[in-house]
């Protein structure tokens, strides 16, 4: 990433959650990278506009300059294109309505894309559970987010917490499908495209943002349904590049993964961390085989959970 870049609008896609006003003031509070113009775009998804107001509020205390999309439809992705549509910065960067960014969460994520030269620049997302969460929950931290390396390189990414070089050829132009914005897994649809395309990627391990786990999200039919549906979404992106010859051993080792790893929770009963990770990476190998098979994924937005699900 050159490092002339002068210019980074922060996007943030909003679906009636009060706890975009924490958010809007971590950015507020957090220190800017030096020699950077920084913008704020607030993109709605919802029919009755109810984060106008709030984000007006905004606009007229906050030092940065803020702008309000209104994109109706309850879809994410026609919020996610709505923020690129609207940014005429050189990067974009991407934080949840419900995560608090750190002091210097901008700025390290700069200062990785820069070091790096990388196109896409990801970084880590802390969950925060309450007291009323279940203790293997807390003690597991099933809920923070990093990216996955495959072979010591991330091939995929999230919009939880990013930063992406607009001009970098894999990205310009690119925006996220229609057709998972209801379902989910649209940014890790996004993100496999860019790598497809040539995109390379850095992490910033210390680009923190914070994540509120609320009571609806701390149970475990929750994190199956997540898992479940991420493994769908792989499945259904390696499923579009395979021959259906190839997708039976691809099917067959779905299978097989989601049987050791139940087998490997029988074995940890007693160790309610342990069993419950391998019941859930089962899951979502069981996904994994369902995306395969073409079986309708799961639809997490605009269902019964207000707010993005991703």
């Amino acid at each position: 990433m050159s490092t002339t870049l002068q210019s980074i609008d922060i996007c943030i896609c909003t679906f009636r959650r009060p706890e975009l006003d924490a958010t809007l003031r971590s950015l507020a509070a957090m220190e800017l990278p030096e020699g950077y113009r920084i913008g704020i775009i607030v993109a709605d998804n919802d029919e009755t506009q109810s984060a106008a107001e709030l984000v007006a509020g905004h606009a007229a205390s906050l030092e940065l300059p803020i702008r309000y999309v209104h994109c109706p439809a309850r879809n994410i992705s026609i919020a996610r294109n709505a923020c690129l549509d609207a940014s005429r910065a050189d990067c974009v960067a991407f934080i949840d309505d419900d995560e608090k960014a750190t002091s210097r969460w901008l700025s390290r994520l700069v200062d990785m894309a820069t070091i790096s030269g990388a196109d896409v620049v990801l970084g880590p997302v802390r969950a925060r559970y309450s007291t009323t969460a279940p203790g293997w929950m807390r003690m597991g931290d099933f809920h923070s987010t990093y990216p996955v390396f495959v072979g010591g390189e991330i091939r995929s990414g999230y919009t939880c917490n990013v930063l992406l070089r607009m001009a970098a050829p894999g990205i310009a132009g690119r925006r996220f499908n229609l057709a998972r914005g209801r379902t989910g897994g649209e940014d890790t649809e996004f993100f496999d495209q860019v790598h497809s395309a040539g995109g390379r990627f850095a992490y910033a391990a210390d680009a923190w943002v914070e994540e509120p786990v609320p009571p609806g999200r701390a149970t475990f039919g929750w994190l199956a349904r997540r898992r479940y549906r991420v493994g769908q979404t792989h499945g259904t992106l390696v499923g579009s590049k395979r021959s259906l010859p190839g997708m039976v051993p691809a099917i067959g080792l779905a299978v097989a993964k989601a049987s050791y790893c139940f087998a490997a929770a029988g074995f940890a009963a007693l160790h309610p961390v342990r069993r419950n990770r391998s019941v859930l990476r089962g899951v979502m190998h069981i996904g994994v085989a369902s995306g395969l098979l073409g079986l309708r994924e799961l639809r997490l937005y605009g269902a019964q959970e207000v707010g993005n699900a991703a």
